[in-house]
């Protein structure tokens, strides 16, 4: 029989162009929870996942949602709510969007497969299980 896991966990604070992440989950957990920092007027790449499902709640300041309302469909704009919760799917495109600076918490599946950037102020291109890696390791910036 196996014991519990009681070993303290350090969060991860991982450096964005558009503000911050901050992980609260070790790796190797079937969820990840995480803390996003968007700087105002900035905004995450428009983006969708081959594998991982994502919920976010806007816990402070203004932001706005660009997403598809259906495969393949126009993406619309959604002005978030404090207090409710959005989820987007798989293959789902989306982007966040601070419109001051705020506080985003998401909970997903796994940071598995890749994440296809559509589209990206910086240029930056898709992010992979292996680049990940690099990054946890603090071996890769969001500049590479």
């Amino acid at each position: 029989m196996s014991g519990f896991d009681t070993t303290p966990f350090t969060p991860l604070e991982v450096r964005k162009p558009w503000g911050k992440e901050i992980h609260l989950t070790p790796q190797g957990l079937p969820y990840m929870f995480k803390i996003l920092y968007i700087d105002a007027s900035k905004r995450i790449s428009l983006q969708y996942h081959d594998q991982k499902k994502e919920s976010w709640l806007l816990k402070s300041g203004r932001a706005k949602l660009i997403w598809q309302k259906e495969k393949g469909g126009k993406l619309v704009e959604t002005v978030l709510e404090e207090g409710k919760v959005y989820t987007c799917e798989v293959g789902q495109q989306h982007r966040l969007q601070g419109i001051t600076d705020c506080e985003i918490w998401e909970v997903s599946t796994p940071e598995i497969g890749t994440t296809i950037r559509v589209q990206d102020d910086w240029e930056r291109k898709d992010e992979t299980p292996d680049q990940r890696k690099l990054r946890d390791q603090g071996k890769l910036t969001f500049d590479n």
